[in-house]
């Protein structure tokens, strides 16, 4: 994000949760074949390895939702807008778009998850002002102190992914990490190890990165967004306002620690 950054701008986050028929034999016949295949594709996740498993290849998971109809405030230029979390050529996109104001898009779990191996598969954007991320989150609105966990890439310079972590509000954790590929351009994994002891970064598989000093330790909701930010252009550069900007997001997911 950020999103949640505290060492530059103080905010109070605020989540909310949001979340789509015809009468004839072909309808139905239609609706039978999708219930069945929507049934299919969680029976395989089901028994997949992971504790939780997401993949937008079979489009919207039952285990997210899409974030509707509120703004984080300053330093969020945008409003989460549904509509704004699309699924198509087998992706999630996560879009930044522009009607009377900002809109953007965010995707988040259900559930709270803790210790464990946390990993996705996407692309972001490329463009001076914004954030494209995958991270996990909780705070006041879930009556719980402010902990996460970041993964972000700034659309300034995504040759760079920026890691980060909050621990009951307290930040200023942020290391940069050249990745040696642009991340606008092709598919990577990107993830974290969240001990007790440790949160270790990985990208493609491999760990670059190891924090060990005041860690958080609420579970928390994993989350995926993409917002153009204002007031803070020493972080993210000045947005130009160039709409529509879109991250994709092939697949997220969670192993529990043993």
């Amino acid at each position: 994000m950020k999103k949640y950054i505290i060492g530059l701008v103080c905010v109070i986050m605020s989540m909310s949760m949001c979340a789509c028929g015809s009468s004839d034999s072909s309808s139905e016949k239609d609706t039978a074949s999708s219930s069945k295949a929507a049934s299919s594709s969680a029976a395989e996740e089901d028994n997949s390895p992971y504790t939780m498993l997401a993949d937008f290849e079979k489009g919207a998971s039952d285990k997210f939702v899409a974030s509707d109809g509120w703004s984080n405030g300053s330093p969020f230029d945008c409003t989460w807008k549904a509509d704004n979390v699309t699924f198509e050529d087998g992706l999630m996109k996560l879009t930044i778009n522009e009607t009377y104001e900002y809109t953007a898009g965010e995707y988040r779990s259900n559930d709270f998850y803790g210790y464990g191996l946390y990993e996705v598969s996407m692309k972001a954007i490329k463009n001076p002002g914004v954030v494209s991320s995958f991270f996990t989150y909780t705070g006041p609105s879930d009556d719980n102190p402010w902990d996460e966990i970041d993964i972000e890439f700034l659309g300034k310079d995504t040759t760079q992914v920026q890691f980060n972590y909050y621990t009951n509000g307290q930040g200023g954790h942020e290391y940069l990490y050249d990745l040696g590929f642009d991340a606008s351009e092709e598919f990577h994994e990107y993830g974290f190890e969240w001990k007790e002891d440790s949160i270790t970064w990985y990208v493609d598989g491999e760990p670059v990165y190891t924090a060990t000093e005041n860690l958080p330790v609420t579970e928390s909701k994993i989350m995926m967004n993409a917002w153009n930010g204002k007031g803070v252009d020493g972080w993210l550069d000045k947005y130009d306002g160039t709409t529509p900007l879109t991250a994709e997001y092939k697949w997220a997911r969670f192993t529990k620690a043993e």
